[in-house]
């Protein structure tokens, strides 16, 4: 297993003043990890040590949505998984009830099958929080996944995109990241 540097050590870190030292022992089944509501900045700061496709994650670009719930799973003092979930990006599916999970990230070392249950974990919590969501959306890029957590936790494949630059004449964007084609998988509530 690789290991990671220093910062991403400490940043993986729960509560550093109270970390005893050498951590404890590493999960072996999703069902011990504990999924919790996290700060904008930790998810953000996870993200860039996880995510396979898109490290960076500006917390402006996040924070201007209406709906923001960033999450976090953890065991005996570490962190292992991150998301965050704002309205969606897609002008057009505004207003429709629907969450987007802009950013999902996972520890290598992580329990197999954590993305599925800490999905399932989130989408619970998310009813709760926003009673009036109806859908919740991902998209997932077809060059480095497959889709399998998607399909593990009972979402739906409803579209797939051509891929490429998403900056219009109208509408000027920054450089993507990742230009290839997504399918945006869906699950309803």
């Amino acid at each position: 297993m690789p290991r990671m540097n220093q910062g991403g050590d400490s940043t993986r870190v729960v509560h550093p003043l109270f970390q005893t030292e050498g951590g404890g022992s590493t999960p072996t089944s999703p069902l011990q990890l504990s999924v919790g509501e996290i700060s904008l900045e930790k998810a953000i700061q996870l993200n860039a040590i996880w995510h396979s496709r898109l490290p960076e994650a500006s917390a402006s670009n996040m924070q201007r949505v209406a709906r923001l719930m960033c999450f976090g799973a953890e065991h005996d003092g570490l962190f292992y998984a991150s998301a965050i979930w704002t309205d969606p990006v897609a002008r057009l599916l505004n207003g429709r009830g629907m969450l987007e999970l802009r950013r999902f990230a996972i520890a290598p070392d992580a329990p197999r099958n954590t993305a599925s249950r800490v999905l399932r974990v989130m989408r619970q919590m998310i009813e709760r929080r926003f009673s009036d969501t109806t859908t919740l959306i991902s998209y997932q890029d077809t060059e480095v996944h497959t889709g399998c957590i998607y399909r593990a936790a009972g979402w739906v494949a409803v579209n797939t995109s051509d891929g490429g630059e998403w900056s219009r004449p109208s509408r000027s964007r920054s450089r993507v990241q990742a230009s290839s084609p997504k399918v945006r998988w869906e699950y309803v509530l």
